[in-house]
Parts: C-alpha cells; sequence; structure tokens
C-alpha cells in the first residue's frame, strides 16, 4: 500500500497524487520493518529566516511514520506525537527521512522517525497510532 492507492490520501498535503499543494513524498522500503525517502526542502517552508518551520519538520516525521504502516498494509491515524528538535533545518537542505515500527499490537502502533542532512541528526519523532476505523468523524464536518 502506498499513498497512492489509499484512497484517504490522494489529497494529502504531504503525499498525495491528487493535491496540487503536495510535497510528493514517497518512501520505499528499509529493511523489514522500516521505510526511507528523501526530500528537497524549499524557501516556502520556512519559519524564521531560512530555516524551515518546525510544524513542517513535525509534519515530515509524522509522514514517514504514516508511510511506514501504510507499506505494512496498515491504514492508521496518529493518536500522540513527540518531536525532540536537535538542529535548525536549512530551507535549502536535502534531508533522509526514516521511519520504523517499536511495537505492533493492534489496534495500536508505535513507530519512531528521524530526519537526517547527511549523518546529522535535525529531528527526531516517537508516535503512537491507532487504527483508521477507529478514529470518530472530523470535528467540524458537519457529520
Amino acid at each position: 500500500m502506498t499513498a497512492g492507492t489509499v484512497p484517504s490520501h490522494a489529497g494529502c498535503l504531504l503525499c498525495g497524487d491528487r493535491n496540487p499543494l503536495s510535497l510528493k513524498l514517497r518512501f520505499a522500503p528499509d529493511g523489514a520493518d522500516g521505510v526511507q525517502g528523501s526530500f528537497a526542502c524549499r524557501d516556502i517552508l520556512q519559519g524564521y529566516d531560512g530555516m524551515v518551520h518546525g510544524g513542517v519538520i513535525a509534519a515530515l516525521l509524522d509522514c514517514a511514520m504514516t508511510h511506514c504502516l501504510f507499506h505494512h498494509d496498515i491504514e492508521a491515524v496518529t493518536a500522540d506525537l513527540h518531536i525532540r528538535y536537535r538542529l535548525p533545518l536549512s530551507c535549502r537542505a536535502r534531508v533522509d527521512l526514516r521511519a520504523r515500527f517499536v511495537q505492533f499490537h493492534p489496534p495500536l502502533y508505535r513507530l519512531t522517525a528521524e530526519i537526517k542532512v547527511g549523518d546529522q541528526l535535525v529531528a527526531r519523532a516517537a508516535g503512537a497510532f491507532v487504527d483508521a476505523a477507529r478514529r470518530p468523524a472530523p470535528v467540524g464536518s458537519g457529520t
């Protein structure tokens, strides 16, 4: 399962095939329990001058973990996300993203992810995800 084959993600801001604003992130298997991908940052993602916004970094890490789930045929939503920012990230950097499973206990899944530039760790995340079928309707959707 990849973003292109998960109907719920076709319009995703980070990986969606049908979203014209999408960053078009793609991930490939990395060993038995992980995925990896790379991404070229750009100025439009800026927070402070020349630096990628911290919220974008969090979203990239969340996306990597979500795709780790997709590559194991699991559709789940973020329940908890903890980020540790280590270094500022330049808007001109090319980053490597990695995510892997830590615990696999359906309907709960725990994963970790990291962003690196070369061998420098920029940020690390730990997340908990629950099966998408258990999520409530989105707030404000009128349903």
